[in-house]
This record gives C-alpha cells, sequence and structure tokens, in this order.
C-alpha cells in the first residue's frame, strides 16, 4: 500500500497495520500507563496522531507542514510518541516515515479500559 503526501510512502516497508478491532494486548502496569498518557496529554501529540491515523503514514516534513510549529519542536513531539511505543519510524535516507504503532494504540486503549 502506498499513501501520497510529498513522497510516495511504502506503508508494510515502515509500520504495522492498524490494530484489528479484536486485537488484544495485556494491560499496561500503571506506571506505563501513565507514560502513554502523559505522551498524549498534549494537543499537538494528539494532533500528530490524528495526522498519522488519516495518513497511515507520514514523513517529518508533511507533519511540519500540516502544523504551526517549528520543525525541531515537531520533531520533539515524534521523539515523545515514539519512546512511549505510541508510533514508529523508519530512516529513509534524509527522511523519517512515521506511522501508528497498532501495538502501542491497543495498550493505551486497554490501559484506559482498565481503570
Amino acid at each position: 500500500m502506498t499513501v501520497q503526501g510529498a513522497t510516495t510512502i511504502d506503508v508494510e516497508a515502515c509500520c504495522d497495520a492498524p490494530p484489528a478491532p479484536a486485537l488484544t494486548v495485556a494491560r499496561p502496569d500503571d506506571e506505563t500507563l501513565a507514560a502513554l498518557a502523559k505522551a498524549v496529554g498534549h494537543p499537538v501529540r494528539v494532533k500528530i496522531l490524528r495526522l498519522l491515523a488519516q495518513r497511515q503514514a507520514c514523513v517529518t516534513g508533511d507533519l511540519v507542514a500540516e502544523l504551526p510549529l517549528a520543525q525541531s519542536t515537531v520533531s520533539e513531539h515524534l521523539r515523545v510518541l515514539r519512546e512511549v511505543g505510541l508510533i514508529q519510524g523508519e530512516v529513509d535516507g534524509p527522511r523519517t516515515r512515521y506511522c501508528i504503532s497498532g501495538t502501542g494504540l491497543a495498550a493505551l486503549k486497554a490501559g484506559i479500559a482498565g481503570l
């Protein structure tokens, strides 16, 4: 599958498939859930997740074009989301492609549902 943006992106090369509705993951411990919640506690990070969900994959420059922020600020938000496992990225030459991690998103959902 490919997605059109500033460049053509091979989604399967970078990303796992979006979680199926029946995807079952272990409920994260309290520390992990808190880290996931903190990561989505900023409106820009929520917007990034929404953009990635709509496009299935995105090059950093495409995200910068969509957000009224400097590239360094967007990169910092991407780093936070990547560190907690909500997104994953793959370096492709001078670009990095990002997509939502189905497993990470399912863990967040399981943690919230378990409250």
